[in-house]
């Protein structure tokens, strides 16, 4: 081996930085390989209630305020006569129940600068590179990875433990070091996005419902919706998301597809959008929806997009791939000083409680699709509470929930006709009754969640 180290990240976004910073605070000093540079480019930008909790909870709330990212005081869904239909507020819960609080809108390109710049700044060592092939000893237990460094030279870092936290390159996945990736239910929608200058806030005041860092929703039909996050004072990201025959069939560029779609999507998001000035180009990520199996095993984990994501409707994305992070420290500190290395799965626990916690996702999301006039009379009637929880993210089996957390859940899961099961050896969930099936052909192609590939696959796919 070129290197040694105890940890080795693949990919220094937040789920990459941010176990970087909580290794650092258990002295462990990882090194973390990323191919790009920084700040870049990315969407996904708006927290949850929960996932603010977190940065608060790592230090950094005073530079999020510096840093002038919106506050977030809730979600509001606007339906299809373009009104202001369901509030989604920003709560904390604890012990004496619900409580007002506030998250943040982000502009990735600041924020994920600003953790990688933190893990740097105190102790992590940062290769820049493309990882490229994982190293197993003979028992088959992954022992390193090869590194193309951005220099030239490719190299080899052995490592206890490598954590893959690639995103939607799904690196260990598709080198085959995990179970199979099967694409989920959502992996024919496509999302064109852009940033305008020229969106209409709230107007602030005393209602939480008419802040300016609020997160729109816009619906038309099922599959086919936009959103609206303001990342600065003046930017606001804009996504449509569509079936992906709708966006070929229109046949139109990107920048007039998004234009036009604004315009006719929802009479709300069209009355907020004077003109459409754009101050990014208009970009495309194709296939949402996939899951990995058996993504940790001796020697290896995936955390956030690297194994797993549902649909990014109401923003989940960043605060999974921190809170993994958060459960993954305490299995991967366990694992270096000894614990489980006997075992054909030493992260068994981390796996079940990440598949629980985005099995509540994934079946209320589907609900919400499949189901719209049923979800909306659970949310608004009968489990305003309990959704209020999932929507700040309070999904996992270790967080306080609503008391009747769990009876809203059975009440999801009859409606799509669903079961969960967890079996002991493969360590996922197979929700019975929906179209996802173990059975179908895995997916091995990363390279969609590429912008350059993407333009080839619209070609291949037209």
């Amino acid at each position: 081996m070129d290197r040694t180290t105890d940890v080795v990240i693949i990919g220094g976004g937040p789920a990459g930085a941010a176990m970087a910073l909580l290794l650092l605070d258990r002295g462990i000093t990882p090194i973390i390989v990323e191919r790009e540079d920084y700040p870049r480019f990315h969407i996904g930008e708006s927290m949850t209630g929960e996932c603010g909790a977190i940065v608060r909870g790592m230090g950094f709330g005073d530079k999020m305020n510096a840093a002038g990212h919106p506050v977030k005081h809730g979600v509001t869904v606007f339906g299809t006569r373009g009104n202001p239909d369901w509030w989604v507020p920003v709560m904390r819960r604890d012990e004496e129940g619900l409580h007002d609080q506030v998250t943040w809108q982000v502009r990735r390109s600041v924020f994920d600068a600003m953790l990688l710049d933190t893990a740097v700044e105190r102790g992590a060592e940062l290769i820049k590179g493309r990882a490229s092939d994982p190293i197993l000893d003979e028992e088959g237990t992954m022992v390193g990875v090869t590194v193309a460094t951005a220099d030239g030279p490719t190299i080899s870092i052995g490592a206890q433990l490598t954590l893959d936290c690639s995103g939607q390159a799904t690196f260990l996945a598709n080198r085959k070091v995990t179970g199979p990736k099967y694409l989920g239910s959502y992996d024919k929608q496509i999302a064109q996005f852009t940033h305008i200058s020229d969106y209409q806030r709230g107007p602030g005041g005393d209602d939480r419902t008419d802040q300016p860092g609020n997160t729109h929703i816009f619906y038309t039909k099922k599959y086919h919706w936009a959103w609206a996050i303001p990342i600065d004072d003046e930017v606001t990201s804009i996504g449509i998301v569509t079936p992906a025959g709708y966006f070929k069939e229109k046949g139109e560029p990107r920048q007039d597809f998004v234009l036009r779609e604004i315009q006719e999507l929802n009479k709300g998001l069209a009355e907020r959008v004077p003109v459409g000035v754009m101050t990014e180009p208009a970009r495309t990520v194709p296939n949402y929806s996939f899951q990995v199996r058996k993504f940790a095993g001796p020697g290896y984990m995936c955390i956030g997009d690297s194994h797993r994501f549902v649909d990014p409707i109401f923003s989940f994305g960043l605060y999974v791939a921190l809170r993994e992070a958060t459960m993954a420290v305490e299995a991967a500190t366990a694992y270096l000083s000894g614990e489980g290395r006997d075992s054909d799965n030493p992260f068994h626990d981390y796996m079940v409680r990440v598949e629980k916690g985005i099995d509540v996702l994934e079946d209320v999301l589907d609900t919400f699709w499949e189901n719209p006039l049923a979800f909306a009379y659970l949310v608004h009637s009968k489990y305003r509470s309990p959704l209020t929880d999932v929507f700040a993210g309070r999904i996992y089996d270790d967080m306080m929930q609503d008391p009747i957390f769990d009876t809203a859940l059975g009440d999801f899961r009859r409606l799509l006709n669903r079961e969960r099961t967890y079996d002991d050896e493969g360590l996922y969930s197979v929700p019975i009754g929906s179209r996802f099936h173990p059975e179908r052909a895995p997916l091995w192609n990363s390279t969609l969640s590429d912008f350059e590939s993407t333009e080839a696959w619209l070609r291949e796919a037209s």
